[in-house]
This record gives structure tokens, C-alpha cells and sequence, in this order.
């Protein structure tokens, strides 16, 4: 039997808040994709969210070297309303949601689409595809890091690194705003979309490098203060799901 031969176009969803330097190498690896027949266009829809670091205006100023880049801006308001805001502006089918610190492999966006494609070609649209995290403090060739027992990650949805069908998600109701500070606004998100019945494909070729400094001990005082968010979004959390 012959494969029914299908084009797919992606818009890459990513929210930033004040980082730059790694934002630069990020958009970089996302232009910088060799696209497969099964991929027709792409986006890259970056979601300003308030920063005060020139995040914005260096965009503006660089776009004969981020054709594929749109930018919206919004108040500082956190991820999950940019993110949404993302979805809602995006013009494709597939949505690619990453963070602004990982840098990809060329061949991202075509490992994505081909197991989601595998899946939707048996009319299965529930499902969405993981890729694979490596964290590295490698700042100058973060792709240089391998892979460590510690990046394995067990988490069922996080938006890291996923792809997902647009009417899939809007089917859902988008991520929950009132999870404004950091953390578990995706992991809601996929408890939604667990409920529903929707099947997480793993994707460990769509690698994804996600960079952080190495640790010193004056990051201490701003690691506690996120912990602290992150245990008030649990919270929240709890409240909608309370399970365990």
C-alpha cells in the first residue's frame, strides 16, 4: 500500500523573560533546521514576556538572520500566558512548545513531526510527542554534553520540549493563568490532557539541550526563592487535581 503522503507546517512556541545570551544560541539552532518532505513551513513565535535585557529590540534588529521569527510582547505576566498567547497567534497545525534556554539538533523539528505524523496517520490526533532533555552548564557548545541517568525525566507533560496538534490543546483550554509564578502550570496542563485519554509518544532523537550556569553558592538565595514559587503553584495545583 502506498503511504499517503502528507505536509505538515509547525510554529515553535516559546516564551522568554530576561535571557538573551542563551535566547540567541536557541533562535539560532531553530533557523538553522534541515527539513524533511513532511515539513512544508515553520515559526518561531517568541513570547516577550516583559524583559528589561534588549530581548525585543535585538530581534527587531536581526531579521535577515530569524526569517522564520515573530514576535509578540506582553507585560510581565509569566510563561503560561505566554504560551497562550503563542497558541492563539500561531498559524500551523502542529505546535512545538520549548523553553528559551534549550538549544536543538538540525534535525528537531523533522523527528517531532514524524512521530506525530506515524500516529495521526492512523487518525489518532490525541497524542503528542516528548523529546528528549540533556541539561548542560556547557555554555559554549551545549550540544557538545551527553547524555546522563539524571536527564531522564518522568514527567507525563512538560513543555520543555513538546509537540502537540493546536486543536488538540484549544480542545483542553490552553494552560491555567492563575499559575503566574514558576512552575506546574504545564504539568496541569497534561493532567487535563491525561484525563482525556491522550497518549505521550516519546521522542528521544528531537534532543534538546537545556542550559543553566553552573552552580555557585550565590545562586543559593534565588534557588530558594523559585522553590518557594514552585511550592505555592503545587498548591494551586492541588487544588484543581487533588490527587496524588
Amino acid at each position: 500500500s502506498v503511504k499517503k503522503f502528507i505536509i505538515m507546517n509547525v510554529s515553535i512556541v516559546i516564551p522568554t523573560y530576561n535571557r538573551k545570551p542563551i535566547l540567541k544560541k536557541c533562535l539560532n539552532a531553530l533557523e538553522n533546521q534541515k527539513l524533511s518532505k513532511n515539513v512544508g513551513d515553520y515559526e518561531i513565535i517568541v513570547v516577550d514576556d516583559g524583559s528589561n535585557d534588549g530581548t525585543n529590540s535585538w530581534i527587531r534588529n536581526n531579521h535577515e538572520i530569524l526569517p522564520h521569527v515573530v514576535l509578540y510582547e506582553q507585560e510581565h505576566g509569566g510563561p503560561a500566558l505566554g504560551r497562550n498567547l503563542g497558541v492563539m497567534m500561531s498559524k500551523y497545525e502542529i505546535i512545538i512548545f520549548i523553553d528559551s534556554d534549550l538549544i536543538v539538533l538540525d534535525n528537531f523539528i523533522n523527528c517531532h513531526v514524524e512521530k506525530l505524523l506515524a500516529s495521526w496517520r492512523k487518525n489518532d490526533k490525541k497524542c503528542f510527542t516528548y523529546g528528549s532533555v540533556v541539561n548542560t552548564s556547557n555554555f559554549l557548545n551545549p550540544q557538545s554534553e551527553k547524555h546522563k541517568i539524571m536527564d531522564t525525566s518522568f514527567a507525563y507533560f512538560a513543555t520543555g520540549n513538546v509537540a502537540i496538534s493546536k486543536e488538540l490543546i484549544l480542545s483542553v483550554g490552553l494552560f491555567d493563568s492563575s499559575f503566574s509564578l514558576y512552575g506546574w502550570e504545564d504539568l496541569e496542563l497534561g493532567e487535563r490532557l491525561r484525563k482525556q485519554g491522550t497518549r505521550l509518544i516519546k521522542c528521544p532523537k528531537a534532543v534538546g539541550f537545556h542550559w543553566h550556569p553552573p552552580f555557585d553558592c550565590e545562586q543559593i538565595e534565588s534557588l530558594v526563592a523559585q522553590e518557594k514559587e514552585r511550592a505555592n503553584m503545587a498548591i494551586v495545583f492541588f487544588k484543581k487535581h487533588p490527587n496524588l
